[in-house]
């Protein structure tokens, strides 16, 4: 008799395959979502945090940094709530018009109409670029620099704010060809952030009729007309020039030509400006007459390096608006983006500067000028909202954005302003119970507490913190508001402010340098600090006792969103290098060695990545520039929102923390101490000329815990450089600063 045990399944079993099956069915059927890269596009285009959508949707911040990078996938019911987000956001900002989460229709047929966001009233410029870039050379953020032009409002827009599409200009007569190009530079990066629309942002002039864009497009432009027919060009789609907002409520970015000294020549401008000191081309200069003549304006900083040229945002024609940057009137700072970037072929410079577009924003002035736009780009001021009772359209604040020009706290007013002067003599020097001085370290230590086995070490290593003002910025608390005066506050280290205590009591290692002070020497009384050196203090275990303060209640993350944009253009532009975040230390550090040679592109767009975040927050505390300056008056930089001398101490005191943090993790666990630190850069003695000869291990092998850790992201460490011993030591007893010679030149020649 056959045996039939086989012939049959068992009911259990199939009953579990049909239900495997199902599972995998409806795992199809789930709503659909965009590709990972797309999901983390949509939200930094929306300017929302990961924390933000954790909450919304009731998860881990961490949950969501794996739904972006596709290590794992939402499940119901959570799902359907991100797909349903993410659709939204689409909508909102589409890539090149096409909502990247819904269906696509069939290549015959017509795609039905793309819903568009709420609209918005174009408005001018909010704030005119500098002739002459402001790059920090001491080392943080506003520290002693080179007089340059503020950036100042444009006029208003005429007439009310109306929710009109903007409207071109029409096209000149003469239709320009199009031509691809491959630049010659092998080392043209191949990631951007933000999808390249239209022909890109920008458009370098060679001086011979031809326009280079984005990818190798050559264009033809007017070569008759002068500058008014060439800024109607830029304006018009035969151009296309155009750069996507960064933030729903934004506005779109204007188009940049740039002008190498052929194209200058072309024009009928000089090759160098007579008026060194203020910049700017004489009003009666004939280029100027022909704009008036067509009825372009100029912003009150006139015509420099960087030109902006306007007409006033009308119903009918919306906002109009170009940009100009001429080279041999030193737009480029050689300190921001490298000696010969304005020398590169104009192929190779508009890749350049492209690259710099989609990853951080079309430069607007100098890198410093760029770095506070950008936070008002992804934070705008105002969005479109309608009016209940009248249903029109209007303007309202962005929760979360800076709305309004606000006075500085008396502390934290640099001695030209007004609230100062009507305080104090002219001639008075505020003492450190007057004014808040939180600046980034500059630091030695006593060459007498060096330790007999200290010198018996062969090398002085110097480790330099990564984006380390960028980093402090991430997740960081500022003010949003005015400040309110306050009487013997109790300390609260999650309210923004600045506060008067006395931590001259505190008990603290002479082989550190004060985590208080930026010369790093314990402070001698009272003084005002802002919240994160005090949150330091209380971490310490001291109690903090403020006699008085100058607090903000209404605060939140202003900076998240900026810091997010540029650590990510850098982390890009690092992997172009040949650097990632996956690399073993070894293999890091030597990548360091190499990564800038033969690679002038991706070189040049991380120097001005790095001069980007210095500069922008070195620029939240303006000071007054120019000749006819006199101390009291009110200069053209207080009136802007972004102008916050509080917010740039709360980053600079955050970065000087995280490194005192960081230091004393390893003179308590591993008895290592500093003989010398300059803002981001520590300099300690090893018997190696390597990091990795010093950095403490955990018993597996582990970087210790707290600690410098040798790596590419921000707030990690690489290898500043090394010298003998005797150098160190000799630089300790005259009184000089190792760290800032530890690559054998002035850390301030690279703008470090």
């Amino acid at each position: 008799m056959p045996n039939n045990r086989n012939t049959q399944p068992d009911a259990n079993e199939q009953e579990g395959l049909f239900a495997a099956v199902d599972a995998l069915l409806e795992e199809v059927a789930q709503d659909p979502l965009p590709h990972p890269d797309e999901r983390k596009r949509l939200r930094e285009a929306a300017g929302l945090s990961q924390d933000q959508i954790a909450k919304a949707l009731t998860v881990r911040r961490e949950t969501v940094t794996s739904w972006e990078t596709g290590r794992t996938s939402p499940r119901p019911p959570k799902r359907a709530a991100y797909a349903r987000l993410l659709e939204g956001l689409s909508t909102l900002h589409p890539v090149n018009g096409v909502n990247t989460t819904a269906p696509q229709p069939h290549p015959e047929t017509p795609a039905p109409p793309t819903p568009t966001a709420h609209p918005e009233n174009p408005a001018p410029p909010t704030a005119e670029p500098e002739p002459q870039a402001p790059t920090p050379t001491s080392g943080h953020p506003g520290g002693p620099q080179p007089p340059s032009p503020t950036p100042t409002p444009a006029p208003p827009a005429e007439g009310p704010a109306l929710p009109t599409p903007e409207a071109a200009p029409p096209a000149p007569a003469r239709t320009p060809t199009r031509t691809r190009t491959t630049p010659t530079s092998a080392s043209t990066p191949t990631a951007t952030h933000t999808p390249t629309a239209g022909n890109g942002p920008l458009a370098v002039l060679d001086g011979t009729g031809h326009a280079h864009a984005a990818g190798g497009l050559v264009l033809e432009h007017p070569t008759t007309g002068g500058l008014p027919a060439l800024i109607t060009w830029a304006l018009s789609s035969a151009a296309d020039l155009r750069s996507p907002r960064l933030h729903r409520n934004g506005k779109d970015g204007d188009p940049l030509l740039v002008l190498t000294p052929a194209a200058t020549e072309a024009l009928g401008l000089p090759l160098t400006l007579e008026d060194r000191r203020a910049l700017r081309l004489p009003d009666n200069h004939p280029v100027l007459k022909q704009l008036a003549k067509s009825k372009w304006q100029l912003t009150r900083r006139g015509f420099g390096p960087w030109a902006r040229v306007y007409r006033p945002a009308t119903p009918t024609t919306g906002r109009q608006c170009v940009q100009l940057a001429i080279l041999p009137w030193g737009a480029l700072d050689p300190r921001a983006w490298g000696e010969d970037t304005a020398d590169l072929p104009a192929p190779e410079l508009a890749e350049l500067l492209t690259t710099y577009a989609s990853r951080v924003l079309t430069p607007r002035g100098s890198t410093a000028v760029t770095g506070l736009e950008l936070m008002t780009a992804v934070r705008p001021p105002t969005r479109a909202a309608r009016n209940a009772r009248t249903n029109a359209w209007e303007s309202a604040p962005v929760p979360g954005s800076l709305t309004r020009p606000v006075d500085p706290a008396p502390p934290e007013a640099p001695d030209e302003h007004p609230v100062v002067a009507s305080l104090y003599p002219r001639s008075h020097q505020r003492t450190p119970d007057q004014v808040l001085d939180e600046e980034a370290y500059d630091w030695i230590r006593d060459p007498q507490l060096l330790t007999d086995e200290e010198c018996t070490r062969t090398h002085a290593v110097g480790i330099d913190v990564n984006m380390a003002f960028a980093a402090a910025a991430n997740r960081l608390t500022v003010g949003l508001g005015p400040a309110a005066h306050t009487k013997s506050p109790r300390f609260d280290p999650t309210t923004p402010g600045c506060w008067l205590a006395d931590l001259s009591a505190i008990p603290l290692d002479p082989r550190l340098p004060s985590p208080f002070t930026p010369h790093g020497k314990p402070p001698t009384g009272p003084a005002w600090y802002a919240t994160p050196t005090l949150a330091y203090a209380q971490e310490l275990g001291h109690e903090i006792h403020a006699t008085e303060a100058w607090l903000r209640p209404e605060s939140g993350p202003y900076l998240d969103a900026w810091y997010t944009r540029l650590r990510d253009a850098y982390m890009v532009t690092m992997a172009d290098l040949g650097v990632t975040s996956a690399m073993p230390e070894p293999e890091f550090l030597e990548a360091m060695t190499t990564h800038k040679q033969d690679a002038p592109i991706p070189t040049a767009v991380l120097s001005a990545i790095k001069s980007t975040v210095k500069g922008g927050i070195g620029k939240l505390r303006e000071r007054p520039q120019g000749a006819g300056y006199r101390a009291g008056e009110r200069w053209p930089a207080l009136e802007r929102p972004t102008w916050r001398p509080d917010i740039r101490a709360a980053v600079i005191s955050t970065a000087r923390v995280n490194m005192h943090r960081k230091m004393n993790k390893l003179a308590t666990a591993a008895g290592l101490h500093p003989i010398a630190v300059l803002s981001d850069c520590a300099v300690y003695l090893s018997n190696g000329p390597s990091p990795l000869d010093f950095l403490p291990r955990t018993p597996d092998g582990k970087p210790l815990p707290g600690g410098f850790r040798l790596g590419v992201s921000p707030g990690m460490v690489k290898h500043e450089g090394t010298q003998p011993l005797l150098w160190a030591v000799g630089m300790l007893d005259e009184g000089l600063n190792p760290a800032r010679h530890i690559k054998g030149h002035d850390a301030a020649a690279d703008g470090e």
